[in-house]
């Protein structure tokens, strides 16, 4: 399958560059995935097209501020690492840029160490934290262990910054912004946008007509946001991220497909998380679990668990746009794209959302 399939026009001005003020105040698209028939409302009618029964399952993951600034040891260089994927004993998987200046054994550091007290000014030399390049991957990858004093988590939420994609060019003021409200467990390296639009009191109207809220866990990390540089679909290798699903949510989803009734994902990780977990377990009761999915959806898979999907638009030929096209046809995706495009929707991360059901 040609990866080319799955382009379409975008102008840049479609492309949101801030979040709106109201979270609940995009406009939503409607796609009929059986008829094709597409609509168009304000996000905060989606409540009218979910079901008293239906189960709604949102990403909790939480954002964190992965990526680094720093300056080679030897050299002085500038270098930006974006943290993907935490490895255990210091290590991770990160994007570095520029990808060349950084070989096996490179040190980069970050922050300088020393305080002024008025009386006792201490020179600001030592780093703050040290990156060692252990491996060496493609496109920027490596794998890097870090070296520091005190707690990491609480040095990279001081020298770190929100990983916002590379199309947004504007500055954003409050990172709370770019978590969901439900955000719970920190990991991710992007945020599940989908779930942005929703409000605690949003939420809680949901939960009122009879809809259940549950959750899953999914990392979102190079998997989901590299581009796809192969030529053909089948060529592209999904990196793996890491997910985790409660008992209690086992339990939903296990009741839900019982009883026949609508499990509706919130977001393309939720539904890969849903997928994953589906294709884990097979025809057998859904248990709680983690472990890494690396799962790629595309035209021709038949999905198992989700029935439903609320989601941004996508980048063009990009393995999010294929999945859409896997759950609703690749011409009924294309053909809603092309008229949100000419209706002026917003795109990407803080832009609008389309509901496949």
């Amino acid at each position: 399958m040609d990866v080319s399939t799955f382009d379409f026009e975008l102008p840049e001005s479609l492309i949101a560059q801030t979040p709106l003020l109201n979270r609940t105040g995009s406009r939503l698209l409607t796609l009929d995935k059986s008829s094709g028939a597409i609509g168009h409302h304000a996000f905060e009618q989606l409540i009218d097209f979910l079901q008293a029964g239906d189960t709604l399952v949102l990403n909790d993951t939480r954002v964190i501020p992965a990526r680094l600034f720093g300056v080679k040891a030897d050299t002085g260089a500038h270098v930006e690492l974006l943290l993907l994927k935490e490895l255990g004993e210091d290590r991770w998987e990160a994007l570095a840029r520029p990808g060349k200046r950084l070989k096996r054994g490179a040190v980069v550091v970050f922050g300088e160490n020393g305080e002024q007290d008025g009386e006792n000014e201490t020179a600001m030399t030592e780093p703050l934290l040290r990156a060692v390049v252990e491996e060496e991957g493609e496109m920027g990858a490596r794998i890097v262990r870090f070296e520091y004093n005190g707690i990491f988590r609480e040095l990279l939420d001081r020298l770190g910054s929100m990983p916002l994609p590379p199309y947004i060019k504007e500055k954003l003021d409050d990172r709370e912004r770019y978590q969901t409200v439900y955000a719970r467990n920190p990991g991710s390296a992007a945020a599940p946008t989908a779930g942005l639009h929703f409000t605690p009191a949003y939420l809680e109207a949901i939960a009122n007509k009879g809809v259940r809220i549950a959750t899953v866990t999914l990392h979102v990390g190079l998997g989901t946001f590299r581009p796809v540089s192969a030529d053909t679909v089948e060529a592209h290798q999904m990196h793996e991220e890491y997910y985790s699903v409660s008992a209690e949510t086992a339990a939903a989803l296990n009741e839900a497909k019982a009883a026949g009734r609508r499990i509706v994902a919130v977001g393309t990780t939720s539904a890969r998380t849903l997928e994953t977990v589906a294709n884990r377990f097979g025809d057998s009761q859904i248990e709680s679990c983690d472990g890494w999915s690396g799962i790629f959806i595309y035209p021709g898979y038949s999905f198992k668990l989700v029935d439903a999907l609320l989601t941004n638009f996508h980048l063009p030929k990009s393995t999010l746009v294929m999945l859409v096209s896997a759950l609703a046809g690749t011409d009924r995706v294309l053909a809603a794209y092309r008229e949100a495009v000419e209706r002026e929707y917003r795109f990407f991360s803080f832009g609008d959302a389309m509901f496949i059901y």
